[in-house]
């Protein structure tokens, strides 16, 4: 029932877009971010009249000094809008589906065999018969007669039939060619509808057997049923949605293998602030503590909402154990290889999970304390819990399904499983759509390009230095390369692009500096909105 599981992902796709845009974060953002554009426009207009005129008029220069201070705090505020309503959906990971009813109802999937009616279209207007008065001569009156004479009306008459006669025999034959296509129109349409009406009879057929399987705790359709439930679940862009599912009939046991997201979907950055001094928008790291602290509940929201979500949707009582692992599949800072830490694991019972009322819970608490779970204590730093759940011994591979959401449905492309030359382009495209002149290009090893780009605009432009490398964290070289390409070129800014993020001193190193700095998640957001592209950041396979 893979297209079933499609359309059911589509639905619960526009329907949390539309509940996030009208969300308070979101309507703050789109509200400052107004304002970010009038202030900009309002410095990019005085620079234009400043150009124009004498620089001596200094109640002008005040002014447009003011201006384009005005402007760059808007920068800054339009940066915090969107940090703030990053966090404000994280922070709401668990609460935003508890007022969705996780349940599917298959019967809705039903399709009714409502053909349209047979429509004849041109074929279904007779022609106009011919008619004889329309070629009948008129008769000859009294001095028609004679100066006419009777037997040239006569002649006209027999003319005149003769031209009737033809035209009846030409409508006759339109006529009879009409019905004939009319009627092989009539017979395509029937057999149409019958082959329409069979395609329906047998999809709600399917529709009916996969409901009754279901029903009847047939193991593949119950795995294939959770597994609709869980892709319904929308979670921002960058998180992975990837899971296993096993379930085992005689113990109504369901055995969850949930793909956690990685650290890195927390912002890097706490706060964007405007020096005034120094003209430059500052980026103010987030601390380890904050970050480990966010991570842990953000996992622990994760883990609680799978499970509630299997439980409400399964009103059929087809489970009454959950056991759930929660791994993630990230890169290891320290060594640079790709890891598959445990970071939750739990087993509980379904009526001591459904006695829990989850908008009123610390996730934290609950899992640790109440649900016995193991929770990682330092999950940013990939400390590894001992799973509850052995999936490979528990789960039987036939009763098993592997099911990545995103990638089967939205089909989005892996920035990270890209040829170098195509990621170069999609950096490239998303600054070109930002309003940068993509320039010259470099390459700096494997996996790594810059650019030297310019900004048009009077005001905030010119030479800018745009680096991108994929793989493994940013570290402080890579950033004190990049401050001196902008150095050396004479660039007004530095842009680093890092899809494994950055090591906690690169933040450090950047404050005071004209360099920004975009990781993976930043990146994700940016294309959504700038290259109307959907992607995703997920580690290749080890082969």
């Amino acid at each position: 029932m893979g297209i079933i599981r499609d359309m059911q992902r589509v639905h619960a796709t526009q329907t949390a877009a539309h509940q996030r845009a009208g969300t308070a974060a979101a309507r703050q953002r789109d509200l400052i971010r107004r304002n970010h554009d009038l202030a900009v426009a309002a410095a990019q207009q005085a620079a234009a009249a400043a150009a124009q005129q004498a620089e001596s008029d200094a109640e002008r220069k005040r002014e447009h000094r003011r201006l384009y201070a005005e402007a760059r705090s808007a920068d800054a505020a339009s940066l915090n809008a969107d940090l703030r309503a990053r966090l404000s959906d994280l922070d709401s990971l668990l609460l935003s589906t508890l007022d969705v009813d996780d349940h599917i109802d298959l019967d809705q999937f039903k399709k009714p065999a409502q053909a349209p009616p047979f429509d004849p279209g041109p074929l279904g207007r007779p022609h106009p018969e011919p008619s004889w008065d329309s070629y009948a001569p008129p008769e000859p009156r009294r001095i028609g007669k004679v100066l006419v004479g009777e037997r040239l009306h006569q002649q006209h008459m027999a003319n005149a039939r003769q031209a009737y006669q033809q035209a009846r025999e030409r409508w006759i034959e339109a006529e009879t060619r009409r019905l004939r296509q009319l009627a092989q129109r009539e017979q395509a349409y029937e057999e149409s509808i019958r082959r329409y009406e069979t395609r329906i009879a047998a999809y709600n057929a399917e529709v009916e057997r996969f409901a009754a399987a279901v029903a009847n705790a047939d193991p593949a359709s119950v795995v294939e049923y959770f597994a609709m439930v869980l892709g319904n679940s929308v979670y921002p862009d960058d998180f992975p949605q990837h899971f296993r599912l096993a379930y085992q009939p005689n113990q109504k046991h369901l055995l969850i293998e949930y793909h956690l997201p990685p650290v890195e979907v927390i912002p890097v950055v706490k706060e964007y602030r405007y020096d005034r001094v120094r003209d430059d928008v500052a980026a103010i790291p987030r601390d380890e503590a904050e970050t480990r602290r966010r991570y842990t509940e953000i996992i622990a929201q994760v883990s609680l909402r799978t499970v509630h979500e299997i439980v409400e949707a399964d009103r059929g009582g087809l489970v009454a154990k959950v056991s759930f692992n929660g791994i993630v599949d990230t890169i290891d800072r320290r060594t640079g290889a790709f890891v598959r830490p445990c970071l939750v694991s739990l087993r509980t019972d379904r009526e001591v999970f459904a006695g829990i009322k989850l908008r009123r819970v610390d996730p934290v608490a609950c899992l640790k304390q109440h649900l016995a779970a193991g929770l990682s204590e330092a999950p940013d730093a990939l400390t590894a819990v001992t799973p509850m759940l052995d999936f490979d011994a528990e789960a039987d591979r036939d009763l098993t399904g592997e099911f990545n959401v995103l990638a089967d449905i939205d089909e989005r492309p892996n920035l990270l499983a890209l040829p170098e030359d195509e990621f170069a382009q999609v950096v490239a495209d998303l600054f070109g759509n930002m309003g940068l002149a993509m320039g010259t290009i470099g390459r700096e090893g494997k996996g790594s390009r810059w650019w030297v780009a310019t900004d048009p605009r009077p005001v905030f432009g010119g030479k800018i230095i745009v680096y991108a490398t994929r793989g493994v964290p940013a570290d402080a070289d890579t950033l004190r390369a990049l401050d001196e390409e902008v150095t050396v070129t004479g660039a007004t800014k530095g842009i680093l692009v890092a899809t494994g993020g950055y090591e906690h001193e690169v933040h450090e190193a950047a404050a005071g500096r004209p360099l920004e700095l975009i990781d993976g998640p930043a990146l994700l957001t940016l294309l959504s909105e700038y290259s109307r592209l959907k992607a995703r950041l997920e580690p290749p396979k080890e082969r």
